[in-house]
């Protein structure tokens, strides 16, 4: 189990510059200082129009990244004489810059938490400048960890009750990739990992074995598993498809096994990592059961996902831990490879604002907002109700759909509203304690039992609902109205 230490502030300190934006965000603050822009008041949603992977849902992540991100945000002198290099900017600016510190007010959900397409999921606001200077680096942090952790929470759902370990930090992008990678992949469901910097970092157990190349070394396999017993007698789990997976490997790993159990010691697993894992596995268990040694655990790895772990146990694979690494840590599958994530603006100078578009997909909602989950009494979640700030939708009201306005349903009787947002930053605070990693890998696990049937479906899923009330309905008409009028 992963330990409470401080990780993200580690993290964080070793990695995040001030200048971790898009040159725009900078020449825009500028411009609103010119302007006189800079402490009007703004707030914006961050929220992402499609749920990855063409699958039902997401689990938001990265929430402590960013928030300790926001709380020591500051441009250092070295930051500010490359500014300066650039020839861009003016000094009045470049001593607005030394000074400035985030104090928005940010609301977000709890990491761990299931959400969905359309939603807003975290919200700011404060001053134009501080607000808006954010953008990129929040994206950056939230929809990497949001799309890792949906990815792994797809792959441990996959598994069933085998085990998930996260091998992705050599197929990663890049060191900051593997460790936030990590990180997220835990609260997706992966329990451990094999990169020993997350496990120093983060307190997520480690796990590995060995590579081809140590069998490779010796003379022959029986010696190499042989050392390798010597070496690690409690912890031995051997490669066993360097040369032939059931004519060599198997029979050197239960002879291996047999000198282990006569010395008081006990073979921990074999691991697979080449050829039809389903077949192998389920001669893999059988020989280890006849042989005595039906406690050995059989660990599979090579381009897995959650597509091939389906595939494997639906054709009966006797796999109890995967090992998942490229297509964890890169994203990989249909409809993945990024969170499309965005940032915009919904309120300005104490008036809601909205961007139109021919394309009603992609109109904004509007001003403050409350984010509703509609829960019947047995803990199942039956919809989602977007409304304004202080609006209360009643049991039985009409709700629409955000995409597609003319759909509307209601909402049912017997459930129970609950916003899912909180305050979790003000004026540069950070206003929460910190869950362990743990604790939210559990919330996540707890999240998803509550889908209704079907959302987690790999091809095909369910459709959760997303709704708007009729407050933001009504809203989101008479602007877009106001606005289609103007010449």
């Amino acid at each position: 189990m992963a330990s409470k230490l401080k990780g993200d502030e580690a993290m964080h300190d070793c990695r995040y510059s001030a200048l971790m934006t898009d040159l725009y965000e900078l020449t825009m603050l500028a411009g609103y200082l010119e302007q006189g822009m800079v402490e009007k008041t703004a707030v914006f949603d961050l929220f992402f129009r499609k749920n990855p992977f063409r699958g039902g849902y997401a689990v938001f992540a990265g929430l402590e990244t960013a928030l300790r991100y926001l709380q020591q945000l500051q441009f250092s002198d070295a930051d500010l004489a490359y500014l300066q290099s650039l020839g861009d900017f003016k000094p009045a600016f470049l001593d607005y810059l030394r000074q400035f510190r985030f104090r928005a007010r940010v609301t977000a959900p709890p990491e761990g938490t299931v959400v969905f397409a359309n939603e807003p999921i975290v919200t700011v606001e404060g001053h134009l400048a501080e607000a808006q200077l954010v953008e990129t680096a929040l994206l950056n942090i939230l929809n990497f960890q949001t799309l890792v952790a949906t990815k792994a929470a797809r792959i441990t759902t996959a598994a069933g009750p085998g085990t998930v370990v996260e091998f992705g930090l050599r197929r990663a992008h890049g060191p900051d990739g593997g460790l936030s990678e990590a990180r997220a992949a835990f609260i997706g469901g992966a329990r451990s990992t094999s990169n020993t910097w997350a496990g120093q970092v983060f307190g997520i157990p480690v796990k590995g074995t060995h590579a081809h190349s140590w069998v490779m070394a010796f003379d022959d396999e029986l010696a190499a598993f042989r050392a390798y017993a010597g070496v690690f007698p409690d912890q031995c789990i051997l490669l066993v498809d360097t040369y032939d997976t059931l004519k060599s490997g198997l029979p050197h790993a239960i002879a291996v096994a047999r000198e282990l159990r006569e010395s008081g010691h006990e073979l921990v697993g074999i691991r697979l990592d080449s050829g039809d894992l389903a077949y192998l596995s389920k001669e893999a268990r059988r020989m280890l059961d006849e042989a005595g040694f039906p406690q050995v655990r059989i660990l599979a790895s090579n381009e897995l996902d959650e597509t091939v772990i389906q595939s494997v146990r639906n054709e009966g694979g006797c796999i109890d831990i995967y090992g998942v690494g490229t297509r964890l840590a890169t994203c990989a599958g249909e409809g993945g490879g990024a969170l499309g994530g965005v940032y915009k603006l919904v309120r300005f100078d104490q008036q809601p604002r909205l961007k139109v578009t021919s394309d009603i997909t992609k109109a904004t909602l509007p001003d403050r907002k409350q984010l509703l989950r509609a829960t019947y009494p047995d803990g199942s979640f039956c919809m989602d109700i977007i409304a304004r700030e202080k609006e209360h939708p009643a049991i039985g009201q009409a709700v629409f759909d955000p995409t597609n306005p003319s759909r509307q349903t209601h909402i049912p009787e017997g459930v129970c509203l609950t916003d899912l947002r909180r305050d979790v930053m003000a004026e540069g605070h950070i206003l929460m304690d910190f869950p362990s990693l743990d604790e939210l890998a559990d919330r996540c696990a707890e999240q998803l039992r509550r889908l209704p049937k079907g959302t987690l479906r790999l091809t095909n899923p369910h459709i959760y609902k997303v709704t708007m009330s009729q407050g933001m309905h009504r809203l989101r008409t008479r602007l877009m109205q106001d606005a289609l009028a103007v010449p």
